[in-house]
């Protein structure tokens, strides 16, 4: 069967088919060809098609009517996302493909952590802790900090709604801003420090997801640079202040991941080898805890590397509550503490909720960082900085000192 198709000249001579005059105005000319050869011009067009899906037939075999379908255009598969899953219909060639985000880059394998550590201890010299006297204390200090995206930039192009500046400079600024504010409420001699995630932005301006853009002002090597120092500095000027600290880095969220491990790790190396009375962990599950007195501290970002779309919410919801409750009791936390606090960033709100639950509290940690462009244009200019807190060892007191910035 033939069918009555317009072609230009050079479709024609494909076809081997004689050249005939344009109509007039136009650049192709009417052809009698069949469905195959016009099949074979929409693929030298890379053009959809319509394919017959359906059809009936009478008593002779002969067709009555038929159904024909356009095809789907081409599957174009998003820049760092991987196939999963392909669903084929042999009839009209649709298809259906499923992908996700490419595995988090695994950073660390392109790390050697030995030589790190190598390097660390052969220029590094330590440095002898002693002891100071503060008396008879009954409570420990506690710096929580979360969402310092180092090498975000928050007005790119200078048109963001609320302007903004984030660089290593505003970092150092803020860094003593700390420091002022724990000589200001120490009440103890044991200082615990929580960083709770998303410390840098991304890797290749990128989340450690994939797929999703970041406009950030500072490349892989100065984001490693800035957060290593700013991590090193914190411990510099608070050494000799504290008997012991104990720092604790979540190294399972959604901006940093790797990257954030990568820093921690160097972290650790260095401040252990250089100060006897520094213990610092990196954690790397999504959710995890720790004792203390009667306490026990349950940390996470809020959101994970890869699983989790939506993460804990600013304000608890049953099945997030049941989550969590399934978490203490299958680590026996309700057996072996008295009082029990959950402590989340990535909402960038500052939220505590001592109600919805009977059994913890539910804290969310505002932002180090300022507003990116993104959280400006769609939420508001929110307000950033960190929290001190002392705990009586004993007793479920604490007093919350939250800091904003200016």
């Amino acid at each position: 069967m033939k069918i009555r198709k317009r072609l230009y000249n050079n479709e024609a001579t494909h076809l081997k088919l004689e050249i005939k005059n344009h109509d007039k105005e136009r650049k192709q000319a009417r052809y009698q060809i069949t469905k195959e050869q016009w099949n074979e011009i929409l693929d030298l067009r890379d053009e959809r098609r319509f394919v017959t899906v359906q059809q009936k037939f009478n008593k002779d075999g002969e067709i009555t009517s038929s159904v024909d379908k356009l095809q789907d255009s081409p599957i174009e598969i998003p820049n760092n996302h991987e196939i999963v899953r392909i669903s084929t219909n042999n009839t009209t060639g649709q298809q259906w493909v499923i992908t996700k985000p490419k595995r988090e880059i695994d950073i660390e394998k392109e790390i050697d952590f030995d030589f790190i550590t190598d390097v660390v201890k052969k220029h590094i010299n330590p440095i002898e802790h002693t002891d100071i006297f503060i008396g008879n204390r009954k409570t420990f200090d506690r710096l929580i900090y979360t969402d310092a995206h180092i090498g975000m930039t928050p007005n790119q192009d200078g048109y963001s709604l609320y302007g903004g500046k984030w660089d290593e400079e505003v970092l150092n600024i803020r860094l003593q801003e700390i420091i002022t504010s724990l000589n200001l409420n120490q009440s103890g001699d044991t200082l615990v420090i929580d960083d709770l995630g998303d410390f840098v932005d991304g890797w290749d301006g990128e989340t450690v997801r994939k797929g999703h853009k970041l406009p950030q002002n500072m490349d892989n090597q100065k984001m490693f640079d800035v957060g290593l120092s700013f991590k090193v500095k914190m411990i510099d000027m608070l050494a000799k202040k504290y008997n012991k600290i104990i720092v604790n880095n979540i190294c399972e969220d959604n901006h940093a991941g790797s990257f954030g491990y990568v820093i921690n790790s160097a972290f650790k190396s260095i401040v252990e080898q250089k100060y006897s009375n520094i213990e610092v962990t990196n954690h790397r599950k999504f959710i995890n805890h720790y004792f203390i007195g009667s306490h026990c501290f349950v940390i996470s970002h809020g959101k994970d590397s890869k699983s989790l779309k939506f993460g804990f919410k600013p304000h608890l919801d049953p099945r997030q509550a049941e989550k969590i409750d399934q978490y203490l009791k299958q680590n026996k936390i309700y057996r072996d503490c008295e009082f029990v606090e959950f402590s989340k960033g990535d909402s960038h709100q500052l939220l505590f909720d001592y109600a919805t639950s009977d059994d913890f509290d539910y804290m969310n940690y505002h932002a180090f960082s300022p507003s990116s462009e993104w959280v400006q244009t769609n939420f508001k200019k929110g307000r950033s900085g960190f929290t001190v807190q002392n705990v009586s060892y004993e007793e479920n007191v604490k007093k919350i000192h939250p800091y904003f910035f200016k």
